[in-house]
């Protein structure tokens, strides 16, 4: 999610010619959208901190405003309780997250299933470039980590963006007779026969910028928790296991 633009005009004075409206939902809504008028909300409530109200944006992703939305915070925020340290902020976005990813339709992904012997099984999906080494190195995994139980559910994330490389391969990918063997020669750096097809490329795509996808590998977890990069297959399977 790029909120750049965002903060930018923010800090010249968010809302400054904004009336505020009675009910905090609807200055809010007002304010951040005569700032940025694509700025995707989903739904404005109160936070778990009193006075301050947290603004979920399609994605997953947070802000937090004062009732009037004259104040305006991008970071984390944490409760101390008993002790303990819980970063709420990165709770909420692992939920809104799990929602969107969750709801790709597998049909949409190239899956590598988990061993049907398996005493757990749970789900990882990874945002993958077939040009990126480490994606290489987690893909040479791929058969440890359905042995442990974790399916593979790959979605597209060419980081070089449409056009390039990556992306005409990972169209052919999805668009082969059979996406694992195509997505096995891919990972293998061999040729993958050339396809079109209507395929998820883009849109992937889009939708792992939205979430903050910067890099690859990125593997979310069934939680909507975010690993950055590679993990060997113990270890991530170890995690994915834990976020069932």
């Amino acid at each position: 999610m790029r909120l750049s633009r965002f903060l930018a005009a923010a800090a010249f004075g968010l809302a400054s010619s904004i009336a505020l409206a009675a009910d905090p939902d609807q200055a809010i809504r007002q304010a951040l959208k005569a700032l940025q008028p694509d700025l995707p909300i989903e739904a404005i409530s109160e936070s778990p901190m009193p006075g301050l109200y947290q603004v979920q944006l399609k994605g997953g992703r947070l802000l937090y405003t004062s009732a009037d939305a004259q104040f305006v915070l991008q970071g984390f925020l944490f409760q101390i309780k008993d002790g303990k340290t819980v970063n709420l902020t990165e709770q909420a976005e692992s939920q809104g997250v799990a929602k969107v990813i969750n709801a790709i339709p597998s049909k949409e992904m190239v899956v590598f299933p988990a061993d049907a012997k398996a005493a757990q099984k749970t789900h990882i999906t990874v945002f993958t470039d077939t040009d990126c080494g480490y994606c290489q190195k987690l893909h040479s995994e791929v058969a440890e980590l359905n042995r442990r139980g974790v399916e593979v559910r790959y979605v597209a994330f060419p980081r070089q963006g449409a056009g390039s490389h990556g992306y005409n391969t990972l169209v052919s990918v999805w668009c082969a007779k059979d996406p694992r063997e195509a997505m096995n020669l891919a990972k293998a750096r061999k040729d993958v026969p050339a396809a079109q097809c209507e395929n998820p490329v883009a849109k992937q795509y889009q939708l792992g910028q939205m979430i903050g996808v910067q890099g690859t590998p990125a593997i979310v977890l069934a939680n909507g928790q975010m690993i950055p990069g590679y993990q060997p297959a113990p270890q991530l399977a170890e995690a994915a296991l834990a976020a069932k």
